[in-house]
């Protein structure tokens, strides 16, 4: 096995820093029809995908969503500006929390912000997010860094012609450990919102 794991880091690395969000203005100001929306949102995200055939959003995926609900319904069979960005949300946490945690985690804001006159809307708790997790890039690429470097040092006892995929498997462990503690800490923040497993 040959794998070039400080030029595959120095890749990852690199496309951390390009990590970039569905800007608000990009999202069309016009109602939506549900086809239009899976287009937008395949369009904006392909860059996320593992494998090209993979899909982003299906009609399937948005009608699970509203009747779970994750999205408000639409109006009259259209999709506003604030549905995409539910969604955009609801994209991202998919592949960490169960469906139940979702609901719960979103139902707060869809209720009080969603097509509301709240002094906060849709869109700038959007924007907040983004604007908190793209100035934290430089501190992950340095956590991963160091995971990477602390992976290289292990298993030196080990043979030479194993040593290279037990590092990598150290590498993914520890990266995997950072993954599972804070999913952990998620759930645990999660059971104390209303309708979580904490009853208060």
């Amino acid at each position: 096995m040959t794998i070039n794991t400080e030029d595959l880091l120095n890749s990852i690395l690199e496309s951390i820093g390009r990590i970039d969000y569905i800007r608000p203005a990009n999202i069309p100001n016009i109602d939506l029809y549900m086809d239009q929306v899976t287009t937008f949102m395949e369009e904006q995200l392909k860059s996320t995908k593992r494998y090209k055939e993979d899909k982003i959003l299906t009609k399937t995926m948005i009608n699970n969503y509203a009747k779970n609900n994750l999205l408000p319904p639409p109006v009259k069979k259209k999709y506003t500006k604030e549905h995409v960005l539910v969604l955009i949300f609801v994209y991202y946490f998919k592949n960490l929390l169960s469906i139940k945690d979702i609901e719960i985690l979103l139902k707060p804001l869809t209720d009080r912000y969603f097509a509301s006159d709240a002094e906060f809307d849709m869109q700038q708790i959007y924007e907040e997010v983004c604007k908190m997790e793209k100035g934290r890039i430089e501190q992950m690429q340095e956590s991963i860094r160091d995971m990477y470097a602390s992976a290289q040092d292990a298993y030196e006892d080990a043979p030479e012609e194993e040593r290279e995929y037990l590092q990598l498997f150290a590498f993914i462990c520890n990266l995997s450990f950072d993954v599972y503690v804070k999913k952990q800490l998620i759930e645990k923040l999660i059971d104390q919102l209303p309708g979580g497993r904490i009853k208060k």
